[in-house]
């Protein structure tokens, strides 16, 4: 019977990612997970803070020439409401960054992480499913569809929303739904993006365009289910032009690419992140709406999270607390994120005028107030840093009044 430090269930992108990276920390992983049936159509905005630990890991170089940076996002308030605020332009070169971030499609993303997985001795990558797990104390023990039982250390989760690794460490969730689906596809477009994103707030959520090289940009539409319903039926040519329309034509004509797909919309978190021997990463712990690039971010802090709790490998055995430990660890950035999409999401679809007002005062404040707009661009890239920054003004403030 094979025994690893760390086994990882489901080998999406979460999954794949931890597993390069403890891998590369000498430790004995398993990735264990089909390959997806269907490819994944979306993209994934990945900031600053996440593409610094891509460098790190040394995938970046090979990534780079399938992403578009993102030196700028802009918002247009495109309700038909009363109370409307104005456009909001973000600029990375106020924080002094040349972009936020860099838009990469997931599938080929996926295949190079994949690349990289097969050149790494003490990784095994079984493309089968688990079946069975006895998370005791002492180790763990996974069973697997091709007949064969490992033991491990340490169990990581990182298979999604209906994750068989939470069900079987006995944690709950909290779930909530949206009226909404969102419909995601790649489009061409005649005019050039100049690396700037666009999110068009509408009263059944947002519809983000986001760069792609070239002339090129992905997108998410969110809608009320039956509307994106009747947008997936829609003939490429007929789509194409409700796209121009929507973006109210600022990329000159747009024409689709391949079939769009939908994803309801939803919001889940499990009550705990880790106990005992199991850690759960990516949506196996907190899933929410495709707002303001935060899903695989988190993610990936939850990936730098574990590694650094982990550890390079000494040869022993690794502690029967690390989930416990984990959890407390990942529990405030989790819960505060998946709070604050939650939030903005439900902010636009209310129809209650108080509510319309205050998010209508905020963008406007945000508009008009650079330090503020400021420390919400930083916040975003790297969380924490607004409060920090809070803490050096007044730290500052203080020493100048007593000198």
């Amino acid at each position: 019977m094979d025994h690893y430090d760390i086994v990882i269930i489901g080998a999406g992108l979460a999954g794949s990612l931890a597993a390069i990276a403890l891998a590369r920390n000498g430790h004995r992983v398993a990735l264990i997970g089909p390959k997806p049936v269907i490819a994944d159509g979306r993209t994934t905005a990945l900031m600053d803070q996440s593409i610094e630990y891509l460098k790190e890991l040394d995938l970046w170089d090979e990534t780079v020439p399938l992403t578009a940076p993102l030196v700028a996002i802009r918002i247009i308030d495109d309700t038909k409401r009363l109370l409307r605020a104005p456009p909001v332009n973000f600029r990375a070169s106020e924080v002094g960054l040349d972009a936020f971030g860099y838009n990469i499609p997931n599938a080929p993303f996926l295949e190079i992480l994949e690349k990289h997985e097969a050149g790494l001795p003490t990784l095994d990558r079984m493309t089968a499913a688990a079946t069975t797990f006895d998370l005791a104390e002492e180790e763990v023990r996974i069973g697997v569809d091709d007949g064969r039982t490992i033991t491990a250390d340490l169990v990581i989760g990182a298979d999604g929303r209906r994750s068989a690794v939470r069900e079987a460490a006995g944690i709950s969730v909290h779930t909530w739904s949206y009226p909404q689906t969102a419909v995601v596809l790649n489009f061409g477009h005649e005019l050039p993006h100049q690396d700037v994103s666009t999110e068009f707030h509408t009263e059944a959520g947002p519809f983000t365009q986001v760069p792609l090289p070239g002339n090129r940009s992905s997108l998410v539409w969110v809608q009320k289910p039956r509307d994106a319903d009747e947008t997936l039926k829609l003939a490429p040519d007929v789509l194409s032009r409700a796209i121009e329309d929507r973006m109210q034509s600022i990329l000159g004509k747009v024409t689709t690419e391949g079939i769009p797909q939908s994803f309801p919309l939803s919001g889940m978190t499990a009550r705990r992140f880790g106990k005992g021997r199991t850690m759960l990463v990516g949506e196996a712990a907190h899933a929410f709406p495709p707002i303001g690039a935060q899903g695989l971010n988190l993610s990936l802090r939850d990936v730098m999270t574990l590694v650094e709790l982990v550890g390079s490998s000494t040869g022993g055995r690794l502690p029967a607390d690390t989930g416990d430990r984990f959890d407390s660890r990942r529990r405030i950035d989790i819960v505060s994120r998946t709070a604050s999409v939650d939030l903005l999401n439900r902010s636009l679809l209310s129809g209650f005028l108080p509510v319309q007002a205050l998010r209508a005062v905020g963008l406007h404040l945000l508009s008009s107030a650079g330090p503020l707009r400021g420390l919400l661009m930083r916040e975003g890239i790297h969380p924490g840093s607004a409060i920090h920054a809070l803490k050096a003004g007044l730290r500052e403030k203080i020493s100048g009044k007593s000198a």
